[in-house]
């Protein structure tokens, strides 16, 4: 009989203790565990898609409670409402919007509560229901609804938009097939739009000069006076100090970069004024002398000095000549210009085709003037 009677007690024992695990559970799950709860609800008119009992309940992104019942509505089956248990102490009023949102790509969704003014009062419940919270209008609008309505939006504009999108295409592949086909010309286009806009590597011009004239024709005498050469004025497609090479419309070439060892006016000036010495005209000066006046002065005005790219490169120079006398009267005026063939592969070349135009001019300027002045 002891014997018994000590089995039944265990039995009683356990009974008792697994009865209150299960109360226990029973009360964290229904009564909020050890602080106190609220509960509220919130009616959705469309889908609750991936929420679940236990789901988490956020509170402006903190943790405040979990969702404890989802209920569908009999008389209205697009309603769902969503009964949640949330922290007693959570500031939830009347104007708080309830809304759905996803913690990750991938993860379960979640309902958030936002918002609600100071100034509002709390929500309190009615016909002895927990309190009915506002749902955002955009709350049950999921990532696949939202990627699903803007494909749809996508898609019907392609479609409005068909015949003008196959033009486009059709056009982008004729420019392309273009492009292809002339990479070698677009590659000097770049190349020309780089060096003219000073960006990648600079390349030094090389430098060429200009030589004094040697030889000349019987000069009858030479003049007694002293003769003053001003630097010459510049007219026409002369590039300062750049080697100017055209085309025969006049526009600027880049077949040949190269560049005199000073302005071209001055060059000129100083190889002219060299020429007369070489000739026995030693009373030649390039400018005005402060300690007397001059006999003669000489004025030359540059109008055109360059190459000319064409099938037949040609060297062209041309001037015109003043002699002007103490008293400031012109006694003598010429135009003076030679054209020889020119090869423009590279600049010395170019360089020597200038200098034999040079040569002709000028040692038909020096015999002018000494017979002139």
């Amino acid at each position: 009989m002891e014997i018994r009677a000590r089995y039944t007690l265990i039995g009683l024992f356990t009974l008792a203790t697994v009865a209150a695990a299960f109360a226990f559970v029973y009360w964290l799950n229904h009564a909020g565990g050890l602080t106190q709860q609220s509960l509220y609800r919130a009616r959705f008119d469309t889908t609750v898609s991936g929420l679940l009992k236990g789901s988490a309940v956020l509170f402006n992104g903190i943790r405040v409670g979990e969702v404890t019942a989802l209920e569908l509505n009999p008389e209205d089956p697009k309603q769902v409402t969503v009964i949640m248990s949330v922290d007693h102490k959570t500031p939830v009023r009347s104007d708080t919007k309830v809304g759905i949102e996803f913690q990750g790509l991938t993860s379960s969704p979640v309902l958030s509560l936002r918002g609600g003014t100071p100034t509002a009062p709390l929500a309190t419940a009615a016909d002895h229901q927990p309190p009915l919270l506002t749902v955002d209008p955009d709350a049950t609008q999921s990532l696949t609804d939202s990627a699903r309505g803007l494909l749809h939006r996508i898609d019907g504009v392609i479609d409005e938009n068909r015949e003008p999108l196959k033009t486009l295409i059709a056009n982008i592949n004729t420019f392309s097939t273009a492009l292809a086909k002339n990479s070698d010309k677009v590659g000097g286009i770049l190349a020309g739009l780089e060096r003219l806009t000073g960006g990648g590597k600079q390349a030094t011009a090389p430098i060429v000069d200009l030589m004094p004239v040697k030889k000349f024709p019987d000069i009858p005498k030479i003049p007694e006076g002293q003769l003053v050469v001003p630097e010459p004025d510049v007219v026409g497609s002369v590039f300062n100090d750049q080697v100017a090479v055209v085309t025969t419309t006049g526009d600027r070439s880049t077949a040949l970069i190269a560049k005199w060892p000073d302005t071209l006016s001055r060059v000129v000036q100083a190889r002219v004024v060299q020429s007369f010495e070489n000739a026995g005209y030693l009373k030649v000066v390039g400018r005005q002398p402060d300690v007397f006046k001059a006999d003669y002065q000489l004025l030359i005005d540059l109008r055109s000095f360059e190459i000319v790219a064409s099938q037949s490169p040609t060297a062209e120079i041309a001037f015109s000549a003043k002699i002007i006398g103490e008293n400031g009267q012109i006694l003598g005026a010429r135009l003076f210009s030679a054209s020889v063939p020119a090869t423009i592969s590279d600049e010395a070349t170019a360089a020597e085709a200038l200098n034999q135009a040079f040569d002709k001019v000028v040692s038909d300027l020096v015999a002018w003037t000494c017979k002139t002045a």
